[in-house]
Formats: structure tokens, C-alpha cells, sequence
């Protein structure tokens, strides 16, 4: 059965008020137990794309985890063209949007599901996927962890982000401790942004009590 559960990581409430966690929506379906039973096949990133555009949000993040008897789908959700750490995705549209993907995946599975599935906020902490994050949310401030040390610094970085870099090959450009530097987004492990809560009023003592 759907289950509903609330904050677990970073995000922003409907009202625009940052929190610790963001919103997520988790839909759960038991294993198949019967014989000779067909295992579902959980649709691929594309499909899975489409229907999220459809109800009008993008696909921040696509995970696939768990294992072969109950695999699992997690999902992190936005609206195009929000600002950093201000997305006001709600519970009741990942709740949509899981509607949603459940339904065409039945569909393609003649209504066979083992397979659960979650849908979240991007939260304040959103990670950097795709190389347009690296353009939209330029002049945010960023974290960043390498394969390995990055521009001769180190394997983590926090700075500010300049936007991608021009050049032939992929790459953006980071602002840290005043220098600039360019990092190709094939040694990037993960990059995130990184909320302000001064900027909110909350400091460091304040975020404890969100």
C-alpha cells in the first residue's frame, strides 16, 4: 500500500520556509509470492521522463536500487526553472507523479508490480546531475567531492559556481578562495548545491530547530 512520510533530508515547506528534509512520497508494493509469476519490469529513464513532464515537473535525479525479488525506483522531482532551494514541490505531487509512473508502468506490465517506488523534493541540498544544473544555478554556492583531487586542490571543494565552462570538452568553472578554477564534470563523483541558511535568518543554531 502508498505510504506518505514526511521530511528526511533537506527542503523548502509550501509556504517557501526552509526545513531540514525534503517531501517525499513513498508507494510500496509486496513481492510477487506466486509461482511461476512474470517479475515487472520497471520502465526505462526515458519513459520514465516523459511521464514526469507530462504533469508538468523534471527529473532532478534517477536512482535504482534494491534487489532482484523487490527492486526500487527513487526519484527526486522539481519544477523547471525554480531558483536554488525554492522548488515548493509538496507531498501531494510526488504523490502525483508516482500516480503517474506507477500507472503507465502498469500498463506496460499488464498491471504485474513488485517494485517500489520513491518521489522526493530535490531539497535545498539538490544535487547537480545534468550539465545545464552546472549553467541554471550558476552563482550558487556548491560542493563538490572528485574521483579524485580536483584542480590540484583536493577531492572536495566548496565554492561558487560560475556556470559551465566554454571549451570542447565538458567542463564548469568554480570560484574558491578567490581563484578560479575548471573542473570537467567526468572527474565529479557528486556536486550539490549548498543552502544558505544565513541568508534565511537561520545560522547555525536555528537549523537544529526546523
Amino acid at each position: 500500500m502508498p505510504s506518505r512520510a514526511g521530511p528526511a533530508g533537506d527542503g523548502v515547506t509550501r509556504s517557501g520556509e526552509a526545513v531540514r528534509a525534503p517531501l517525499f512520497f513513498a508507494d510500496k508494493r509486496l513481492p510477487c509470492a506466486a509461482a511461476g509469476r512474470r517479475r515487472s519490469t520497471i520502465l526505462d529513464a526515458a519513459h520514465i521522463e516523459r511521464a514526469v513532464e507530462a504533469l508538468g515537473f523534471e527529473v532532478v535525479q534517477l536512482e535504482r536500487g534494491g534487489g532482484r525479488r523487490r527492486p526500487l525506483l527513487r526519484l527526486r522531482i522539481d519544477r523547471p526553472g525554480v531558483s536554488a532551494g525554492r522548488s515548493g514541490v509538496t507531498v501531494e505531487d510526488c504523490a502525483a507523479v508516482a500516480r503517474e509512473v506507477r500507472a503507465r508502468s502498469a500498463e506496460a506490465n499488464g498491471g504485474d508490480e513488485n517494485w517500489v517506488l520513491e518521489v522526493s523534493s530535490p531539497g535545498v541540498d539538490r544535487p547537480l546531475v545534468k550539465a545545464a544544473d552546472y549553467a541554471r544555478f550558476a552563482g550558487s554556492r556548491v560542493r563538490v567531492k572528485g574521483y579524485a583531487p580536483l584542480a590540484e586542490r583536493g577531492r572536495r571543494l566548496d565554492g561558487t559556481l560560475l556556470g559551465l565552462a566554454a571549451g570542447p570538452s565538458e567542463a564548469f568553472a568554480l570560484e574558491v578562495d578567490g581563484d578560479r578554477v575548471e573542473i570537467p564534470l567526468e572527474a565529479v563523483a557528486s556536486a550539490r548545491l549548498v543552502y544558505d541558511w544565513d541568508a534565511v535568518g537561520g545560522g547555525e543554531g536555528d537549523k537544529g530547530k526546523r
